[in-house]
């Protein structure tokens, strides 16, 4: 999870410029239909692919995402660890139910989870401060690619692209130093009744 905060924290370094998408039609459509599903779960698949490593690292889990409230990012296999992502705290969660907050890192953390949950949430603005982007396909298979506007970003980072239909399915990190992360979602659905661990760790939604 660590690397996967240190990544996407790429996308929302604060700039006064609006990105353009190349289809803003399709954007909107795009953005309307995430939005349209205000509590979802998923199953998600993270690969890291690194020219110093001889094989790419895998982790699995699941993702609880809450419209205002944030998100869950339970992380299973190789190792288990939970985290909830409420946008101005990020806190571990043990088994118990009980919350501690990661204090190492957490301004790039909140910005994480600010930027995933307005991307969800239909608002994209701080994921689109800096980044030009190009959204191609139609509504029900749809793929958007940003593209750093900033010299001194476009220097560490090539592309994140997102690519969806009806729910997210997945994001793809490109960095020059040919470092790859792919995330890949599954199993995405309305989440149903929330536990009482839940709703405590996202604030009682």
């Amino acid at each position: 999870m660590r690397r996967l905060i240190a990544l996407l924290t790429l996308l929302i370094a604060a700039c006064a410029l609006h990105a353009q998408a190349q289809d803003p039609a399709l954007l909107k459509q795009v953005l309307d239909q995430l939005a349209s599903h205000p509590q979802v779960r998923a199953n998600f698949q993270q690969t890291r692919e690194n020219p110093a490593l001889a094989a790419p690292q895998v982790s699995q889990g699941k993702l609880l995402f809450v419209i205002g409230h944030g998100m869950l990012w339970q992380t299973t296999a190789p190792y288990q660890d939970t985290l909830a992502l409420t946008g101005s705290r990020t806190a571990r969660v043990d088994d118990k139910g009980q919350l501690q907050t990661v204090r190492n890192g957490d301004r790039g953390v909140a910005q994480v989870s600010q930027m995933l949950q307005g991307m969800l949430a239909g608002k994209p603005d701080e994921a689109l401060r800096q980044f030009n982007v190009d959204a191609q396909g139609t509504s029900t298979q749809w793929t958007l690619r940003f593209t750093p506007k900033q010299a001194r970003m476009a220097r560490v980072l090539t592309a994140i692209t997102l690519n969806g239909g009806q729910f997210l399915e997945g994001i793809d990190i490109a960095l020059h130093s040919g470092e790859q992360t792919h995330i890949r979602f599954s199993d995405t659905r309305k989440a149903g009744a929330l536990s009482a661990l839940e709703q405590h760790a996202l604030g009682n939604p």
